[in-house]
This record gives structure tokens, sequence and C-alpha cells, in this order.
């Protein structure tokens, strides 16, 4: 097999070149990759475990804003969720410049406020199909004006009133807009240090795309932190399931029903041994008087006896014990 050898015209134009600086002559090195150290014991990790329930709620806060938009805006708009996430307040806030859309808002009962984020981009877009466009995105970004900013407020509590009905599911609260900003620097809600949980959103159309996000603070859901756990959601789950079984067994349980026509007064036994055949005992109670109806020897009932189609019977006429129980006063 013959060898492959450079001509003098090649060997010639490489030299060229090495003297140009055209051909790199260093090997290349390999990149070492960056390593990121995760603490499995961080507060960030452990909040987020505390917050499993909350996905219900965006889930449904997701269906219900997609279609309360497609309906307020005449147009089909798809909403998904991208993530949920924790980090320090001064982090988040690092990613906005100006103008963005800031709404600042509480959610009663709970002490402290939110805020809702949209982006320039699709806050003019969204703008525009209000007025009757396609949202078609803007070339270069502005500030806003004073109708843009009324719109904006328009939309933000139009989104507030979809996350309230969404956490119905699992607590009532009240969403009420506090404060609208366009500037970074003039949104103080939280502390830069302070933990929140920020969850975005993407909203696309057919001419347009963007994102928005809501952000709260930690401390602000310590108050029901036990109703949006995810071990909270599993309990009531693994209680609704159980609770449906034994509603079902004690449906189709059998009990013994007995009706109590009447006493009669004491006797003594030399009284009872004299009674004959044919002898009539009376009772306290007669035909027009109420008795006593027992539920497994429980006394739940009371009603009038009598006859019904040729069977003996008895209309129930008043509720002893709503809940249960045994007929003990006195």
């Amino acid at each position: 097999m013959s060898e492959q050898i450079l001509s003098q015209e090649e060997v010639g134009a490489l030299l060229s070149a090495m003297d140009k600086g055209e051909v790199d002559l260093e090997t290349d090195e390999k990149t070492v990759p960056a390593v990121e150290e995760y603490d499995l014991t961080s507060q960030r990790i452990m909040l987020r475990d505390q917050f499993g329930a909350l996905e219900e709620v965006y889930d449904r806060f997701k269906t219900l804003l997609q279609n309360s938009l497609s309906s307020s805006l005449q147009k089909p708009i798809e909403l998904n969720q991208v993530s949920s996430e924790m980090a320090t307040f001064g982090q988040f806030l690092k990613q906005f410049s100006n103008p963005t859309s800031f709404n600042l808002f509480n959610m009663e009962p709970l002490v402290g406020n939110a805020l809702l984020t949209i982006e320039p981009k699709l806050v003019f877009s969204l703008i525009d199909c209000m007025l009757g466009g396609d949202g078609k995105p803007l070339e270069q970004i502005r500030e806003f004006t004073q109708i843009e900013q009324r719109m904006i407020k328009k939309l933000a509590e139009e989104i507030l009133r979809t996350l309230e009905q969404a956490w119905e599911c699992l607590h009532s609260l009240k969403c009420s807009l506090k404060k609208v900003e366009t500037k970074p620097g003039f949104i103080h809600p939280f502390a830069p240090n302070e933990s929140v949980q920020v969850v975005v959103f993407s909203i696309s159309g057919a001419e347009f795309s963007g994102k928005f996000f809501l952000c709260m603070s930690c401390l602000m859901l310590e108050s029901i932190k036990d109703k949006i756990s995810g071990s909270y959601l599993r309990d009531a789950e693994f209680e609704s399931t159980w609770s449906t079984q034994l509603i079902g067994l004690l449906r189709n349980t059998e009990v013994e029903i007995a009706a109590e026509l009447g006493k009669t007064n004491a006797h003594t036994v030399r009284d009872l041994m004299k009674f004959q055949s044919g002898d009539i005992i009376k009772l306290t109670k007669g035909p027009h008087d109420t008795i006593t109806v027992t539920v497994e020897a429980v006394p739940k009932y009371m009603g009038f006896p009598g006859i019904l189609k040729g069977n003996r019977a008895v209309q129930v006429n008043e509720l002893l014990h709503q809940n249960g129980g045994s007929n003990l006063d006195g």
C-alpha cells in the first residue's frame, strides 16, 4: 500500500499558512466541566418539598387562566407552567430590566405581600390583543404609556381573580392588587436575601409568546404550611379513600330495629306464677301514644303504632339523636 506524500506545492502552501498564523499548532485542551455544589440539607430544597400541594393550585390556575384569557381576548391562548423553584428575592429580581410590569398584591388572610411580574414583550403583545390586534411583538421595548399602564392593571386584576379561584381547593384567599411599578429598583416587597417561591408560566398565541412570574415569600405561606405540604395532600387522599370504603361497608351492614309497644306496672314473682292462659296484662301506653323505636338497643326514634297494608307498622315522627348515641339522660 503506497504512502500518501505531499507535493512540493502543498508543502510550500502549508509552511506559508503556518507563517501567517492561519494554522493552529496548539493541541486542544480538554475543558473541565464546572462543578456546582449541591447541598442536600439546604433550606431551599426542604422548602420546595414543603409546598408540594401547591402544584394542584397552579395546575387549576393554568387551566382557568387559559380559558379566561382566550375568552376575553377572543383568541386561542396556550398557557403552561414552566417551573417552580426556590430562590432569594435578590436573585429573582436580577433577571429583569426597565421597564417590566411589577404588580404587588396581598392574599388575605395571609400576612405579607406577593408579586406578579410580567415580561415587557408579553405586556405589549397582550395589550395589542386587548385592542383587537394579533399581538405581534414590538421591535424595540419602550416605556409604558399611561393608557398602557391602566390596561396592565386590568390584566393583572384578571390574573389575580383567577389565582383566587384556583386557591379554593386548598384555602380560601382574597387577592387584592396594591401597587403597580415598572422599575426593578422601586420594588421592595422582600429583603434581598429572603427565600421566595418563584413559579414561572408561559403564554403563547399565534404571533407572540412570553412569560410571567408569581413570587411569594416562604414566610407568607408559613401559617398554612400544613395545608400546602405534600404529606398533607397524601394524607387527605388516603383518608378520602378509606372513608369511601368504610361508608360503603356501613351502608350494607344489617342492624336490628325494635319497637317497644308498651310496659306494665311492676309485678312480684308470686303474681307471675299465678298467670294463666287468657289472663290480660295491662300496658301503660295505648294505641294513640308514641312508642320508642331502638336500633341495636339504642333509642333512636319516637313513633305511632299502626297497620299498613295488613302489616303492623310504626310511623316515625321524631328523631331522638341526630348523631347517634343512647338515651341515657338523667
